[in-house]
């Protein structure tokens, strides 16, 4: 696999903000509105499972990212519509849009399913990020036509029988309804042994949601950590995103740290804004 061609320090020059403010110290803020070359990028509220929504708010208002993927802790599956919606509306309140809900686990049980298209039905999310039983799949197939949302399904890695990589999801939902498609865990794609950039491109028809991370190495038992200290080439991800003009939400999921994940967030966040606005494709 390609390692990162950059440095961390040039990247992070590229990116107009402070060594210090990376590494969380008390001054620390982004631009609310960053050039992200017409991407849309977000956070993964998993990446906050410790925390509370007002704390994933400000968090996401400090860093200026606009778009959130909520997690059941933040937002139960057993939860009126009402409860769904106010939850929402704390985000929307802070100019932050829900795009999409997970990773959420289907078993292949119809009130289940029913129960996760109404879920981000009401909370006004499109997209469902989730990992499916396989025998679900033709009711999912049903289920997206007659709620007009679409389903990401999520590879997981070297651990996952189901769906490891990208092309996996890919072969299993060829044949059905274009609204199912991937949500390309990159880390996990490089664990399996996928090149994540590749995948972008190969799946670009069905690409409906990303995870961005790092990981420290090409393998099974590479662990995630913040984005540029590990062996993933995430200059030629993003480069990839831009050349396709990826329209959906890449959302970031930091899961190191889950008792103050906001450090690495950061770090996370100005190293990619950096690659970005050194990428040939940015518009």
């Amino acid at each position: 696999m390609k390692i990162q061609s950059w440095t961390r320090r040039g990247v992070l020059q590229s990116a107009g903000v402070g060594v210090a403010a990376l590494f969380g110290q008390a001054g620390f803020a982004l631009q609310a509105e960053q050039d992200w070359g017409g991407l849309k990028i977000g956070v993964a509220s998993y990446t906050f499972r410790k925390k509370s929504v007002p704390e994933i708010i400000s968090a996401m208002k400090r860093l200026g990212l606009k778009y959130v993927s909520i997690k059941e802790m933040h937002l139960p599956l057993k939860s009126t519509a009402e409860q769904r919606k106010e939850v929402a509306s704390q985000f929307r309140a802070a100019g932050i849009t829900p795009a999409s809900c997970g990773v959420v686990y289907l078993k292949n049980e119809p009130a289940e399913l029913r129960n996760a298209f109404e879920y981000a039905r009401d909370a006004g999310m499109a997209t469902i990020v989730c990992a499916p039983d396989l025998p679900a799949l033709p009711a999912l197939n049903d289920l997206v036509k007659e709620f007009d949302l679409r389903l990401a399904i999520h590879n997981h890695g070297p651990g996952d029988n189901r769906y490891p990589t990208p092309d996996d999801v890919m072969r299993a939902v060829e044949r059905l309804d274009p609204r199912i498609g991937v949500c390309i865990d990159i880390g996990h794609t490089l664990r399996a042994g996928a090149d994540p950039a590749v995948a972008v491109k190969s799946c670009r028809e069905r690409l409906y949601d990303l995870h961005i991370k790092d990981v420290t190495m090409a393998a099974a038992q590479g662990s995630n950590v913040e984005g540029g200290r590990g062996v993933l080439d995430l200059g030629a991800v993003f480069d990839a995103l831009l050349e396709i003009r990826y329209a959906h939400v890449a959302s970031f999921e930091y899961e190191k740290d889950a008792d103050d994940p906001l450090p690495g967030l950061a770090e996370s966040v100005g190293y990619c804004h950096g690659l970005v606005r050194r990428s040939k494709f940015r518009r």
